[in-house]
């Protein structure tokens, strides 16, 4: 029985011995196969750090506000009187002048925004806007050449959505439907 203990310690003490030369021997190997797959893993990741930055985001091109949108004053002097000036030379009619102040308007003189338009032996305009908001309450003033306006009319007040092109148009309409630039 003896001789089973002495086999026994023996056999326990070679156990524990390469259990513990096979653990380091494991961590060893564990540590030099992480070594290996961190500079696997690090060119991966750079490799996909490269990708990533010859892929960019696609975005979306920002859209231009429309004209409409933009500042006031923008709007009347880059967009609608170059626009109106053309329209009505397109009609055979001559500007001599045509410009924005803010002054009083014709009539009830109250202080705004007015466009005041001089065509040639034909008539006066002023188109007047009660805030530098093309939105704002507008009025619209005819006159013969070399005279005062008698009657400040509205302009555009149902409409909801205003444009250049029907600003445009109904100064066109107004000046038609009094005969000075045209038969009806």
């Amino acid at each position: 029985m003896e001789d089973n203990l002495d086999i026994n310690k023996e056999v326990n003490k070679e156990t524990p011995d390469n259990t513990t030369k096979s653990n380091s021997e494991e961590i060893k190997e564990s540590k030099s196969e992480k070594d290996t797959n961190n500079g696997n893993s690090v060119s991966k990741v750079g490799i996909r750090n490269e990708i990533d930055n010859t892929v960019k985001p696609i975005t979306k091109p920002k859209k231009e506000l429309p004209i409409e949108k933009k500042p006031f004053q923008e709007f009347i002097n880059i967009h609608l009187i170059p626009s109106l000036t053309e329209e009505i030379n397109q009609r055979g009619l001559e500007i001599n002048n045509i410009n924005l102040t803010n002054t009083n308007r014709p009539i009830a003189g109250d202080k705004c925004w007015v466009i005041n338009c001089e065509i040639k032996d034909t008539c006066n305009f002023w188109l007047s806007f009660e805030k530098d908001d093309i939105s704002s309450l507008k009025s619209i003033s005819l006159s013969k050449p070399n005279q005062k306006p008698s009657i400040v009319e509205s302009f555009l007040i149902d409409e909801k959505r205003i444009t250049l092109k029907l600003i445009i148009s109904r100064v066109i309409q107004r000046l038609n439907g009094q005969k000075l630039i045209g038969v009806n």
